[in-house]
C-alpha cells in the first residue's frame, strides 16, 4: 500500500468508446465515490495516530449527506482529504453492527486469480482467505502490478532506493506465511504512483492470466478506495473480467481509514464478509509483519515513517475479511 500517489482524472476504460456503458464493478456508487480523486500527490503519507477523528470527519459526515450529482464531487474530495487526516479508530468499527450483519460469503472455488497494485495490497484486504485457499489447496495465482518503489517519496535513506527490491521480497515471505511459497507470481513492473496510464497493460496482463488459469474468480482492489493505483488496478480488472465472464470480488484497502460506520457513500449492500478460523487469521497476521518497510520506519525523519502504523494495521487483521461483489 502506497502512502502517496498522483491522481489526476483517469482516460476512459481502454477499449470502451467514451459514451459506452463501463463494466459492472463490485461495489460501485455512482455519483459518489465516483470520479477523479483530487490531487494530493504533495501531502505527506498518512500516518494515524491515537484519538478521535480531526476536524475533517464532521465535514466528512456532513459533506456524504448532500444528495448524489454535483454533491459527489464534494463527497470524494473530503473523503480523499480524509485519508491524509488521523483515520477512524478500529474500536469504532469493531463497536458497529453492521460489519457483523454482512452476508457472510463462502470461500470461493478455484483456481482464483488475485490481483494487487502494490505488495502487501492482497494481504491486508485479502490474506486471511489467502491463508484458508491454501490450507483448502484451491489453486491461487497473483497479478503484483507495481512493486510498490514510490512509498516514501521524500526518504533520502538508503533503504528507499531499495525499495522495490525490499518489497519483493517481503512479499515473498508474506506469502510463505500464508502457505502460499510456490504461488505463481507474475510481476508487471508498472511504475508505482502511475498505473492510470497503463491500465491497458493491466487489462491484458489480467484477460491472459485468466485464459492461462482457468480461474474461476478473480479479486483485485476496489474501484472507489481513494487511492489512484487501487481504483486504476481495480478498473482494469473489471473491464478483463467483465469480457471473459468471470466474477469479480474487490477488497478495499484505504476506506477503513477514510471512512466511518455507516458511511453512505459506501455501498454496504454489495459487500460481504470472509470469516476467518484462527489459522488464517494468525497467517494473516503473520504475513502482515513481513512487510517491514510499510509497518517500520525506514529512517529517523518524518519523511521515513510507517506507512501502516498500529493503529492502521488493526483494520487490517480482524478475524474476518470484507469484499464487495
Amino acid at each position: 500500500m502506497t502512502g502517496t500517489a498522483p491522481n489526476a482524472a483517469p482516460d476512459p476504460l481502454p477499449g470502451t468508446a467514451p459514451d459506452s456503458p463501463s463494466p459492472a464493478v463490485p461495489g460501485t456508487a455512482p455519483g459518489l465515490l465516483s470520479g477523479p480523486v483530487p490531487d494530493r500527490a504533495a501531502r505527506p503519507a498518512p500516518v494515524a495516530r491515537p484519538g478521535p477523528p480531526p476536524r475533517s470527519a464532521p465535514e466528512v459526515r456532513e459533506t456524504a449527506s448532500l444528495e448524489a450529482g454535483a454533491a459527489g464531487t464534494a463527497c470524494r474530495r473530503a473523503a480523499a482529504y480524509a485519508i491524509d487526516a488521523d483515520g477512524t479508530p478500529e474500536s469504532h468499527w469493531a463497536a458497529w453492527d453492521g460489519l457483523g450483519a454482512l452476508p457472510v460469503a463462502l470461500l470461493p472455488p478455484g483456481p482464483v486469480l488475485v490481483v494487487a497494485a502494490h505488495p502487501d495490497d492482497e494481504v491486508l484486504g485479502f490474506g486471511g482467505t489467502m491463508a484458508a485457499l491454501a490450507a483448502a489447496e484451491t489453486p491461487v495465482h497473483l497479478l503484483s502490478v507495481t512493486d510498490g518503489e514510490a512509498s516514501h517519496p521524500r526518504s533520502t535513506r538508503p533503504a528507499a532506493r531499495r525499495l522495490a527490491q525490499l518489497r519483493r521480497a517481503e512479499l515473498d515471505a508474506a506469502l510463505g506465511e500464508l502457505g502460499l511459497a510456490r504461488v505463481r507470481t507474475t510481476r508487471l513492473a508498472v511504475p508505482d504512483t502511475a498505473v492510470d496510464r497503463h491500465e491497458d497493460r493491466v487489462r491484458d496482463a489480467v484477460a491472459e492470466l485468466l485464459r492461462e488459469t482457468g480461474a474461476r474468480l478473480c479479486v483485485a482492489p476496489w474501484t472507489g478506495d481513494l487511492h489512484s493505483d487501487h481504483e486504476a488496478a481495480g478498473r482494469a480488472t473489471a473491464t478483463a473480467c467483465a469480457a471473459a465472464g468471470v466474477p469479480l470480488w474487490c477488497y478495499p484497502v484505504w476506506l477503513w481509514h477514510w471512512s466511518f460506520p455507516g458511511d453512505p457513500r459506501v455501498p454496504w449492500g454489495s459487500a460481504a464478509r470472509l470469516p476467518l478460523d484462527e489459522g488464517s487469521a494468525a497467517a494473516k497476521r503473520r504475513a502482515v509483519r513481513r512487510f517491514v518497510t510499510q509497518t517500520e520506519p525506514i529512517g529517523a525523519g518524518p519523511e521515513d515513517g510507517a506507512i501502516l502504523p498500529p493503529a492502521e494495521l488493526a483494520h487490517h487483521t480482524r478475524g474476518f475479511e470484507v469484499v464487495f461483489r
